[in-house]
């Protein structure tokens, strides 16, 4: 009998909300910076090093016949601190493999809804770094949007759909992780879309993703409409598919809205945040639902593992969409930035295609919490 959990597995456990106590044997300052989170997710946090001599620091915490499952960084700790607890009478342990490291990279796809004419449209949650991302699969045809690094997943899963890709989608220039678009499209041979007012220091070729330029998905009615809708970058379009769904890259989460600052130009785009949000944003159907490109907390995640919302209902609850005046916003996000994500810079230039890091550097580049949310 095995006495490893995959991230897959864990994965399905929190999306099903079922209670499990987890075992973190990182140091402290890694666990206090990131961490697997769930409703219905015990965690304690016990450094390896104070379990060597002994499962002392953790005998009062923990019931021996309680199921336990061990998480460390990159899955080599967990598996001794398995062991040793299995020698001190623990019945019931199990290690993550692959730790932290594998966690940041599972993504789970759910489907949103089917669309027009047979078609349908998933998102791909990465829970391990809170970025969303997704495909719509009509006649045959693909396009996936803000696709991460990990490409296989999503060609595995278009295999499974027997689809091709036809079309990869940046919505805007990222900065917290590291687009897998290019690679993808390079990959399937789709071609890929990048906001033009985003990419004045870009070293590859795009397709200018347009405001007025409707991409259609295989030969049905759905289309995916481009609105420019700057503010996180001076590039940020959303998509607005099958006049239903509003795709809103980094701009609007569930509970948050997108940071105006990681290009350093924070009181310049800041101004640019507002009109999208309280204008341009505002003259869109109420009944559209948004689709954000990350979500910041657990309690964004509905029954079925999805991030979603009604626009009109953000408009009631989100406390960032229901500041009164204008010069009120802009003191409300720059007062309230929080860090910045791990080597974000790194990632951007990465993602302009001026830097080519090895696999393990990205990984490690990638590293940490999503950090592209201020919130009110």
């Amino acid at each position: 009998m095995t006495k490893s959990i995959t991230t897959k597995e864990l994965a399905k456990r929190i999306v099903n909300r079922e209670k499990m106590l987890l075992l973190d044997v990182r140091n402290k300052d890694e666990f206090d910076n990131w961490k697997i989170e769930g409703d219905s997710v015990e965690i304690i946090n016990e450094p390896y090093f104070n379990l060597l001599d002994g499962v002392d620091a953790i005998a009062d915490k923990i019931n021996k016949d309680q199921e336990v499952i061990v998480v460390c960084a990159k899955g080599g700790s967990s598996k001794m601190v398995r062991d040793l607890m299995e020698e001190e009478g623990f019945t019931n342990v199990y290690d993550l493999e692959g730790g932290m490291k594998s966690w940041s990279e599972h993504l789970e796809p759910i489907k949103i809804k089917d669309l027009n004419d047979g078609g349908a449209l998933y998102q791909f949650v990465r829970l391990g770094k809170g970025c969303l991302s997704y495909m719509v699969v009509s006649n045959e045809k693909a396009a996936v949007i803000d696709a991460n690094r990990m490409t296989n997943i999503y060609e595995k899963f278009a295999e499974k759909k027997n689809v091709s890709i036809e079309y990869t989608v940046d919505t805007h220039l990222h900065a917290d992780h590291i687009s897998g678009s290019r690679q993808l499209a390079e990959n399937s041979g789709a071609t890929y879309l990048f906001p033009p007012k985003d990419a004045e220091e870009v070293m590859f070729d795009y397709t200018p993703l347009q405001e007025g330029n409707d991409l259609a998905v295989g030969k049905t009615t759905i289309e995916v409409q481009p609105i420019y809708s700057p503010g996180h970058t001076f590039g940020s379009t959303s998509l607005i598919i099958d006049d239903k769904y509003l795709l809103t890259g980094d701009i609007l989460f569930v509970k948050s809205i997108g940071r105006p600052d990681l290009a350093g130009k924070a009181e310049e785009w800041v101004g640019y945040l507002h009109e999208t949000l309280y204008s341009r944003y505002k003259e869109l159907s109420k009944d559209l639902i948004v689709l954000p490109a990350h979500y910041s907390f657990v309690e964004e995640l509905g029954e079925d593992g999805s991030v979603q919302a009604r626009l009109g209902d953000l408009y009631e609850r989100n406390s960032s969409l229901r500041v009164e005046d204008e010069q009120g916003f802009r003191k409300m996000v720059t007062e309230n930035l929080p860090l910045q994500p791990n080597e974000h810079d790194n990632i951007r230039q990465t993602n302009m295609g001026k830097m080519n890091p090895e696999e393990e550097k990205q990984r490690e580049m990638e590293t940490g919490p999503n950090r592209c949310a201020v919130h009110g």
